[in-house]
């Protein structure tokens, strides 16, 4: 059966522990973190010691972290498709968030920002994925963590659309540093909420994000048929995390809608 999670994009910025607990009550048995939603400075002032006191303040609230996302939503410099310069300090930076999960204690880190490709020629921007992602699981070698590109509708990039794209490269890059994502309102956007993707992606799939085309309320779109999403992955036996993926809404009690989305998430998905 898979498990419930949710992430912090829902919850007011920097601020968590007084709302953590409620998330338990809701049967919600994780946290996904997006850095920036956390800590202002999610690199070079980033102590070991927030890392720590981050990962008590959830585990208190009888919760877990189940890794990191919205890697690059405070440093939109970096990314493929860059020179080489910044290509190193992309890469120092998905290290350096790497080892953030594994002290949190995560595992996956979703990567969706930060691969628009412009003019490279698909062909070029493959080659120059495999292999900067060869080189980023080397480095991670030790954290028990991994990466998963996550597939995006074609408004929001146009690198790795299709789940079958995203597919590909793990398949050539063929180390355990890179895995599988799914993400309901992209199989939507792709025209792929179909059995052939959880089944192609089955063998690598360790995500799942459950959200809406708006990042709105599960259910609230008529967009996305979670029912059969959660049937889908119940079909190939998936055991990983299904994480609801919701903008905050209600500034004042943002834990009133993640509460509605909970219950559809326990409806559809267990």
């Amino acid at each position: 059966m898979p498990k419930l999670a949710v992430s912090n994009i829902a919850l007011s910025a920097y601020d968590h522990a007084a709302k953590l607990g409620r998330l338990a009550e809701l049967g919600l048995a994780g946290v996904e973190v997006a850095p920036s939603r956390a800590w202002m400075d999610t690199w070079h002032n980033l102590t070991p010691k927030m890392v720590r006191s981050y990962r008590k303040e959830v585990e208190d609230a009888g919760l877990g972290v189940v890794g990191l996302h919205s890697l690059f939503y405070d440093h939109p410099e970096l990314g493929l498709f860059r020179d080489a310069e910044t290509r190193a300090q992309s890469l120092d930076f998905l290290v350096h968030l790497s080892a953030v999960c594994r002290d949190l204690g995560g595992r996956t880190l979703i990567w969706g920002g930060g691969r628009r490709r412009g003019d490279v020629p698909m062909a070029a921007a493959l080659t120059e994925a495999q292999d900067f992602m060869a080189d980023l699981c080397k480095r991670i070698e030790g954290h028990d963590t991994c990466f998963c590109f996550e597939p995006l509708g074609p408004d929001e990039t146009d690198f790795i659309n299709s789940a079958f794209d995203a597919l590909a490269i793990v398949e050539a890059v063929g180390h355990p540093g890179l895995r599988m994502q799914l993400d309901a309102k992209a199989l939507l956007a792709n025209a792929e909420a179909t059995n052939e993707p959880f089944a192609a992606a089955a063998p690598h799939l360790v995500h799942f994000h459950a959200n809406e085309p708006d990042l709105g309320v599960l259910g609230t779109s008529g967009a996305v048929d979670h029912a059969a999403l959660g049937g889908f992955l119940r079909d190939i036996d998936y055991q990983g995390f299904v994480s609801i993926e919701q903008r905050m809404l209600n500034a004042a009690d943002p834990l009133a809608d993640v509460a509605l989305s909970a219950a559809v998430l326990k409806e559809c998905y267990q």
